[in-house]
């Protein structure tokens, strides 16, 4: 474990707006929550937050809270509500990508609706504070703080492998109508999208990517990551190894950027809103504006976990 990662003091009320709501989506009782914020309160504690990142604290919690739930270790906690998100998404999808194959610029406004299903993020946002639908009528109106599409296109052109690391249910929906541009763009292209290992807040897993349509326009495969976020340390052989030989990498979300920041080359590309103070500070891009972000060389931000 790199001994540099540390938990910022800025993000623990976010690890415990993510308790709040995990306890709320698994039905815990008073008693039961409180011993689930007892459960990862100690494990603070216990580190000082040190030698840590979010993702650890909200994976135990996960782990936890489904125990606590009695419901078995196969329990999604959220598995109900990524399904209404895929749902939702795809009511808009038939409109956007309309909007995408009639535009003078397809690739362009791919990516834009790609990035602006960021927006789905329960990660960022406790469940039911967010109201999705009305996000998703106004995504046109998202602007961009930092767009690297120059860089993406001219990389993208020339590439003969795309690893496709994806986020949130809901969100993969309009991944799909990115991936089906992209692949219009470079016919030729091996696309593989990655989604996590087990459920965690509203990522996306194999089942979801399944009822989202991912299958139909790339291989799927699981990238062992069991966190929100990728921690390549912590990820398969399988899913290193298509990291290691992609030509371009599409890294989707917050919980992507915060892990995989301090390895970014220039194949890499971040697409996220950024949605707290946090990423504004790591990224240099206003709270609630977009990104395209290329890797090392061109982020121009401090790399690690702070």
């Amino acid at each position: 474990m790199n001994s540099n990662r540390r938990i910022a003091a800025i993000c623990y009320p976010c690890i415990f707006e993510q308790l709040h709501s995990l306890a709320r989506v698994t039905g815990l009782d008073e008693e039961e929550g409180k011993m689930l914020f007892e459960h990862s309160m100690r494990h603070l504690l216990a580190t000082h937050g040190e030698g840590l990142v979010v993702q650890h604290i909200i994976r135990s919690a996960t782990d936890r809270a489904i125990a606590l739930s009695g419901k078995g270790v196969d329990y999604d906690p959220y598995g109900a509500i990524k399904k209404q998100l895929n749902d939702i998404a795809r009511q808009f999808a038939g409109g956007f990508r309309n909007k995408i194959r009639h535009s003078s610029e397809p690739l362009r406004d791919a990516v834009k609706i790609a990035a602006a299903g960021n927006i789905i993020d329960f990660g960022a946002k406790r469940h039911g504070s967010l109201d999705i639908e009305m996000e998703l009528s106004s995504i046109d109106e998202r602007a961009f703080g930092r767009f690297d599409f120059a860089e993406f296109s001219g990389r993208l052109k020339l590439a003969g492998k795309l690893l496709y690391i994806c986020d949130n249910a809901g969100e993969i929906v309009f991944d799909r109508l990115f991936i089906e541009e992209i692949r219009r763009s470079n016919p030729g292209l091996e696309v593989t999208c990655a989604v996590r290992a087990l459920p965690i807040i509203n990522d996306a897993v194999l089942a979801d990517a399944h009822d989202a349509g991912l299958f139909d326009v790339a291989e799927v495969v699981s990238s062992g990551s069991v966190y929100p976020g990728t921690l390549l340390s912590e990820t398969s052989d399988e899913f290193r190894g298509l990291f290691d030989n992609a030509d371009v990498i599409i890294s989707k979300g917050q919980g992507n950027f915060e892990t995989l920041l301090d390895v970014a080359d220039e194949r890499l590309f971040f697409i996220l809103r950024i949605k707290c103070d946090q990423m504004a500070k790591l990224s240099r891009v206003a709270k609630g504006e977009l990104v395209l972000m290329q890797g090392r060389g061109k982020l121009n931000v401090g790399c690690g976990i702070n």
